[in-house]
């Protein structure tokens, strides 16, 4: 099985955009709405955004199950008050569940949280929990930027981000660390502010004790782990000069990166350098990259090829697909079943 543990409902119907831009019109008078039940998507429009999208590439490339969850540039966190995230988080993670139930077998959901600048971390508790107990919901996507690149919350480490890790724990679920849009001009959103977040939080997690605090706490840092595989001789020289211990030891029980590196060299760097037990197969599809490579003939996003094409044992690549998504995913076996 090749479990993808990366995917973005970027192809949702006009009428959520339309909905949303409605609720952006009237955040100084909110009262105007729109409401939540003025949202009217049917079951055939959800299905057809996905069979004609989503699921034909999983089909034509081979992948299996898709862990799925709303747009990240969509969750847009800095826009509005906790209110404002609240409902439209509500909104999208509705989506995602109903999509679970039209494909079972193929999309299992992952939760965009209501976050919010200056919004204690806490608030997202209700919202874990109903994505969890009633959704089934596997994962969750943590922003540690809410501010949409001008970095105004406390880092990863900081004691008001606790109650979302015991949570997490207690429901045996990672969290994918995911930023959203960019609304600093200095930072492109998925060619720059992405990575750099990749790579800031990385680094938080580094310089903290949080995984002694919280040894089952599991973090998933996408897009490759950012700069961090490339540059893990700074990261290990970093850590040893701070008296730390081993990356391995400090860091790598608790972090994994995921494969949306999209060239081959990239992919053969990651599995050179990271232990294959902390690397988890996915693309990203449909997402920030979208076009044909011109070197390779192919999507840019169609990573599975890259790790056919890898050095990699039948056995790492099997654990890659599906193995340490089993491990990674505490709830993912049960609704494998």
């Amino acid at each position: 099985m090749i479990i993808d543990c990366h995917g973005h409902y970027t192809t949702s119907p006009p009428a959520l955009d339309d909905w949303r831009q409605k609720q952006i019109a009237n955040l100084a008078n909110p009262a105007l709405g729109p409401k939540a039940s003025d949202l009217k998507i049917s079951d055939d429009e959800l299905s057809e955004t996905i069979e004609k999208n989503q699921l034909k590439m999983m089909n034509e490339r081979g992948s299996d199950v898709t862990i799925f969850s709303p747009r990240a540039s969509y969750m847009a966190h800095h826009i509005g008050d906790f209110n404002t995230s609240s409902t439209w988080a509500a909104i999208c993670n509705e989506l995602i569940f109903r999509i679970h139930q039209l494909f079972p077998k193929r999309f299992i959901g992952g939760a965009m949280l209501p976050q919010s600048p200056g919004a204690a971390p806490a608030t997202c508790i209700p919202e874990i929990d109903r994505c969890v107990k009633d959704y089934g919901f596997v994962v969750i996507n943590l922003n540690p930027d809410p501010s949409g690149g001008h970095w105004t919350s406390p880092p990863l480490s900081d004691p008001q981000w606790f109650p979302i890790y015991e949570r997490m724990i207690e429901y045996d679920i990672p969290a994918m660390i995911h930023v959203s849009t960019s609304c600093n001009a200095c930072f492109h959103t998925t060619g720059a502010h992405y990575l750099n977040a990749d790579t800031t939080a990385f680094m938080q997690c580094l310089t903290s004790d949080i995984f002694k605090r919280f040894p089952r706490l599991k973090f998933i840092i996408p897009h490759g782990g950012g700069a961090a595989p490339y540059h893990w001789g700074r990261f290990r020289g970093l850590a040893q000069d701070m008296k730390l211990p081993p990356l391995k030891e400090h860091l790598l029980g608790n972090i994994f990166f995921d494969t949306c590196v999209y060239h081959q060299p990239g992919i053969d760097l990651l599995t050179k350098v990271i232990p294959v037990d902390n690397i988890l197969f996915a693309s990203e599809m449909i997402g920030a990259v979208r076009g044909v490579d011109p070197e390779s003939g192919f999507m840019y996003d169609d990573t599975k090829r890259y790790i056919e094409a890898s050095s990699l044992s039948p056995s790492d690549r099997a654990k890659i697909y599906e193995g340490n998504a089993r491990r990674v995913f505490g709830r993912l076996n049960a609704k494998l079943q």
